[in-house]
């Protein structure tokens, strides 16, 4: 038992005293290699059968992505705001909200996982023929989606759990668990097609499997915690008051991730016009870029973490710290990393079809967005720092307007007139860039506000 405590409070980092930079560092690159592990699990999906069945699966598999993008992000948001909300009552030492939250958040993951579930089973033709996808690719397409819509609840789950964990300072625990599951996945995922003979419900049973694997594991581990997040199962209920600051929080962010979804579909569906060699590079270089991305977006999680645990401890001048930290480690780290991606570019696209004209269109894809990567950072600590003040509106209906606005006006106007890959791609830097200087602008007016607002309260009192 002593063992067990000795090493919960060598995984917890204490946000709130001591240096910034290494911290961020401790809790940031655990949580960049899950959601890389994550991704790269769902890669071997796209890998498995464009090997072993052929490129219209490969293509209907990644016709989803974006589907599933959208159906996982508003509550991937909701659970940031679960994280938000424990953090900060952790800075307060207020044990019994913690509990409560932790118990609202496990339920309330499961039923809006059902729900979207049900949602998502009864509207997956009509939202696949909305995203033109080919006629040849459509049935293995709607019957991968139909297969993950079934994991929903567990997908939540997990992300909530991991998000319970982060506030506490631990990114290690989830990634073991996803390690765990996702080597199971991969043997699944080839168990499946190579000796059973399946094709896309193959990799769709595979990675409900394996989610539903990584739940258990991290539920088990909350149960077992002998602290203020320690999960007991007569206790599950949701608190009215502690869900409401979950979604004032999270809903917003939920939504700004929802955004990219809704572009990205908007996007997809143009993809899918140029035919299945465009969707299938498309795909492929996705599952590659995307994994520079998971570092943008870890760090933009630290800094929220970081500064809803030293905002619930009024320690404001560290949270101004933390987010200038936060922004410089994220513009080099992400900058480095996109570099190093885009020098093996060639073959890790030839890793999922050795097709030259499928790794020649990915290779456009992968230098548009890689090249403006280390503009993303700066538009995911400025809206991470709002968040963990609990700010998540104003960042929020910005992305609206500026990515989501932006991606779809393209594709209507910019793209209408020359109807290339080349031009598509072009949306991709310049809602970026566009986007973070309106974030930028935004985060400063923000923090002036609220530094007003603060000496206002303090000449009162």
């Amino acid at each position: 038992m002593q063992g067990l405590k000795q090493q919960m409070k060598r995984k917890k980092i204490d946000m709130l005293n001591g240096s910034i930079g290494d911290k961020l560092l401790l809790f940031a690159l655990p949580l960049a290699a899950t959601g890389m592990l994550q991704q790269l699990f769902n890669a071997a999906d796209v890998a498995v059968v464009g090997r072993f069945v052929g490129k219209n699966a490969m293509a209907a598999v990644g016709s989803n992505s974006a589907i599933i993008g959208l159906l996982v992000n508003g509550f991937v948001g909701i659970a940031l705001g679960a994280n938000v909300v424990i953090s900060r009552l952790t800075g307060q030492k207020n044990k019994k909200g913690i509990s409560k939250s932790v118990h609202t958040s496990v339920l309330f993951s499961v039923l809006g996982g059902i729900l979207i579930t049900l949602l998502g089973e009864l509207i997956a033709p009509s939202i696949l023929e909305l995203m033109a996808v080919p006629d040849e690719i459509f049935p293995m397409s709607l019957v991968y989606l139909r297969i993950y819509l079934l994991g929903m609840p567990v997908i939540f789950l997990y992300n909530f759990e991991s998000a319970i964990f982060r506030s506490q300072g631990d990114t290690r625990t989830p990634l073991i668990c996803l390690i765990i599951s996702g080597v199971i996945n991969v043997a699944l995922n080839l168990f499946f097609v190579c000796v059973v003979g399946m094709t896309t419900d193959g990799v769709a049973t595979a990675t409900v499997l394996s989610n539903l694997i990584s739940s258990v594991l991290l539920f088990a581990a909350l149960c077992r915690r002998k602290d203020a997040v320690a999960l007991k199962i007569r206790e599950i209920r949701i608190h009215g008051d502690v869900l409401k600051q979950m979604i004032r929080i999270g809903l917003p962010a939920g939504l700004q991730s929802m955004v990219f979804s809704l572009s990205n579909i908007c996007i997809q569906s143009a993809i899918n016009s140029l035919g299945a060699d465009v969707m299938a590079a498309s795909s492929a270089a996705f599952n590659i870029e995307i994994l520079a991305y998971y570092l943008v977006n870890s760090f933009g999680q630290a800094c929220t973490t970081f500064v809803g645990q030293n905002y619930g401890a009024e320690n404001i001048s560290r949270c101004r710290k933390v987010t200038r930290i936060s922004l410089f480690m994220d513009v080099g780290v992400t900058a480095a990393v996109s570099a190093l991606i885009l020098i093996f570019a060639k073959p890790l696209l030839e890793i999922f079809n050795n097709n030259p004209e499928i790794v020649s269109i990915g290779l456009v894809r992968m230098r548009f967005i890689l090249a403006a990567e280390a503009v993303n950072a700066v538009m995911e600590i400025m809206s991470g720092a709002m968040r963990g003040y609990g700010y998540s509106l104003v960042p929020a209906v910005i992305t609206f307007a500026g990515v989501c606005g932006i991606r779809i006006l393209w594709v209507y106007t910019i793209f209408g007139i020359s109807k290339t890959y080349f031009t598509l791609m072009m949306v991709y830097p310049v809602s970026w860039i566009i986007t973070a200087a309106a974030l930028a602008a935004a985060y400063l007016l923000f923090m002036r506000r609220f530094e007003a607002k603060r000496k206002m309260r303090k000449t009162e009192e």
